[in-house]
């Protein structure tokens, strides 16, 4: 049996968000019965150190942690590798070198996502993803212009990323909706939810000033796309 590996626990709210969203795609894509949706096996890490943290400077690296995870799933053979959590992909050159299975890069999928005709990109992730500079290298090199937040904005991300990891998801969409507003004053044509607590604030909100691109379901459609294309729904 194939199966999907998640290395999850970076929030824990974010990965039963994740695979929610993967069984409702599976759902979408034809599936009515169990046998028809896809094998995962999820290893749920919520000690792993503060991803954010440690790309600031400030805390412990978690990448050991991040390899203790991928060292369970190839044990587990598993035949492919997703992550929802962005923070977690600076460290993804190390994670492929040790993981047996191939690992979806959830900034690919959401970049890949833009709309035509958008030059203009909000990018909202934590912290420490936004000094890692991943999604403005990625935007870059495919002909975007970041728009990044000034400290007032990043504060709101913020705020709004504790407050899910929190489970205050009324308060948290509150702060999501003051940083749309000023990344759409700032000229911002779309946002990039670049960290996977980010989606369940803008769940809550009715109509966002901007469009967003939300990294939970970008991975998510990239995992079910490769599983449904190599037959993973398929029962035995």
């Amino acid at each position: 049996m194939a199966l999907i590996g998640i290395l999850g626990g970076m929030g824990p709210l974010a990965t039963v968000d994740f695979m929610e969203r993967l069984i409702a795609l599976t759902s979408s894509a034809g599936a009515s019965r169990d046998q028809q949706h896809l094998p995962m096996l999820v290893v749920h890490l919520p000690h792993i150190p503060d991803r954010s943290e440690a790309l600031l400077g400030n805390g412990e690296s978690p990448l050991p942690a991040l390899l203790h995870g991928i060292g369970m799933l190839n044990r587990n053979e598993v035949e492919l590798i997703v992550i929802p959590c962005n923070s977690a992909h600076h460290w993804y050159d190390e994670m492929r070198a040790e993981s047996r299975a191939p690992i979806i890069h959830i900034a690919e999928a959401s970049v890949a996502a833009l709309p035509a005709g958008v030059r203009r990109v909000a990018v909202l992730a934590t912290g420490g993803t936004l000094h890692s500079g991943l999604y403005q290298r990625m935007l870059a090199a495919r002909g975007f212009e970041s728009v990044e937040p000034d400290a007032a904005t990043q504060h709101h991300i913020d705020a709004c990323i504790t407050d899910v990891k929190a489970g205050k998801i009324g308060a948290s969409t509150e702060h999501l909706a003051l940083a749309l507003d000023w990344f759409a004053r700032q000229g911002a044509q779309v946002a990039v939810l670049g960290c996977t607590e980010l989606p369940l604030a803008a769940q809550q909100m009715s109509a966002p000033p901007i469009p967003t691109i939300d990294s939970t379901l970008e991975l998510a459609r990239a995992t079910v796309s490769y599983a449904l294309a190599h037959g993973w729904n398929r029962p035995l």
